[in-house]
């Protein structure tokens, strides 16, 4: 079995209470030994001297628009981007055509994406057939081909019977409902945030009570079927206190946010047009900051993309007629390095364990961790490297990306998937 020896890096693995100037070997997909000053010897050694190795990042919410959308993703291209953005593992959403709501498909993900060989796959299958809200989906049978969570993302449970029945079913697989909170009601027609950028630019806005009235439907009923929830893309200020309200109570809720809400305000929309428009909407300055305090106080358990590529053509429309979504796969770490960790809003470690061991955890998975005998997933990124980001040159297939030509420090150098190098920074 090949065997790689990484040399000298800072290993920082806030599961494993590990942070330190360290080697590791591998050898068949494992870490064999973790130490100062390995001798061993090795088919392939890394110089990671000057670099932080940290357990390889998880990506709880990403759509890679196979099958059904080739023009804007297909599962090579999305994980080829998700290994340059140091990502190991990632669980793209179902509303696919057709949607993933049957074994044999979610098989067909999982088997089409271990041949590529680049990050590992785990699918969040739909939680009601087509996504269309009227009955749920097999739970047991998605469960056993390799589903990690149910979700109808793209669009929320349908019915409050329904998630109720959504959360007990999930409940008795061990898994999560994970639900994008929106009232189609409220929302219906909007296309940014409602407020003075939609007013300048006469264009029809969604307010943040179409994603809160959302919140409030599903933690009350979580809290009355004892099932998990996990909030997709939270992104206002009194969302996030009522999950946080929600936990202290005692009710099964996890969150997670993105690097666009808690980088970009509505005023990106000004600037970059229809590539920052996504939903739920990028929002207020005082919802970017409420985001940024949750980051930091713990009320938000993981740092997801939400990586919604889209064929160019189709982001060069007017901004009402344009698709929601952005992509985020290769900024995700240099966003969150440049608004969290170096302006000191969060520790090193926080950043990883938001990246990799929670939503490992959140999906039930032996990932997130560097310890000898666990899996040699790992990436390995330069903190203070200096670049500029260009879409036009990114892995994926898309380039609707509100962060085209912004100047970072902080990058991915190499990402190790199960022994091997994914991903080698040019």
């Amino acid at each position: 079995m090949a065997r790689l020896l990484i040399k000298g890096g800072r290993v920082v693995s806030p599961a494993d209470a590990l942070d330190g100037e360290l080697d590791i070997l591998i050898e068949g997909g494992t870490i064999r030994r973790i130490a100062p000053d390995l001798s061993a010897s090795a088919d392939t050694v890394l110089d990671a001297r000057g670099q932080i190795v940290s357990p390889g990042f998880v990506d709880l919410h990403v759509h890679f628009r196979e099958p059904g959308d080739a023009a804007s993703e297909t599962l090579h291209t999305g994980l080829a981007a998700a290994v340059a953005g140091g990502y190991t593992a990632v669980c793209p959403m179902p509303n696919t055509w057709p949607v993933i709501d049957r074994p044999e498909l979610t098989q067909a993900m999982i088997e089409k994406a271990r041949r590529l060989g680049l990050a590992r796959l785990f699918p969040i299958a739909a939680a009601s057939v087509a996504s269309e809200g009227a009955q749920l989906a097999d739970f047991q049978a998605l469960k056993q081909a390799g589903a990690v969570a149910f979700s109808d993302d793209g669009r929320p449970i349908k019915t409050a019977a329904l998630l109720r029945h959504a959360l007990e079913e999930a409940r008795e697989v061990g898994a999560r409902i994970i639900d994008h909170c929106e009232d189609p009601a409220l929302s219906a027609g909007g296309s940014i945030n409602a407020g003075p950028v939609a007013e300048r630019l006469k264009l029809r806005g969604i307010s943040n009570t179409s994603e809160e009235a959302c919140v409030e439907r599903d933690l009350e009923i979580c809290e009355a079927t004892g099932g998990a929830l996990h909030v997709a893309h939270l992104s206002t200020a009194r969302a996030l206190r009522m999950v946080r309200a929600a936990k202290r109570r005692g009710v099964h809720v996890t969150c997670e946010v993105t690097p666009h809400h808690f980088a970009l305000t509505e005023e990106a929309v000004e600037r970059s047009g229809a590539n920052a428009k996504m939903n739920p909407p990028l929002r207020s300055a005082a919802d970017r900051e409420a985001i940024l305090e949750g980051l930091a106080d713990g009320v938000v358990d993981a740092i997801a993309t939400d990586h919604a590529p889209h064929a160019p053509d189709r982001k060069t429309k007017p901004i009402a007629d344009a698709p929601f979504g952005v992509i985020g796969l290769e900024t995700a770490l240099a966003v969150t390095l440049r608004e969290l960790v170096h302006p000191g809003r969060i520790s090193l470690a926080r950043m990883i364990e938001l990246m990799s061991s929670a939503p490992a955890r959140l999906i039930n998975q032996p990932l997130g961790g560097v310890k000898e005998g666990g899996p040699a997933d790992l990436t390995i990124f330069d903190p203070d490297l200096e670049w500029t980001y260009s879409a036009a040159d990114g892995r994926s297939k898309s380039r609707n990306s509100p962060f085209d030509g912004w100047k970072f420090r902080g990058a991915v150098t190499c990402t190790v998937v199960a022994g091997k190098i994914a991903y080698h920074r040019p």
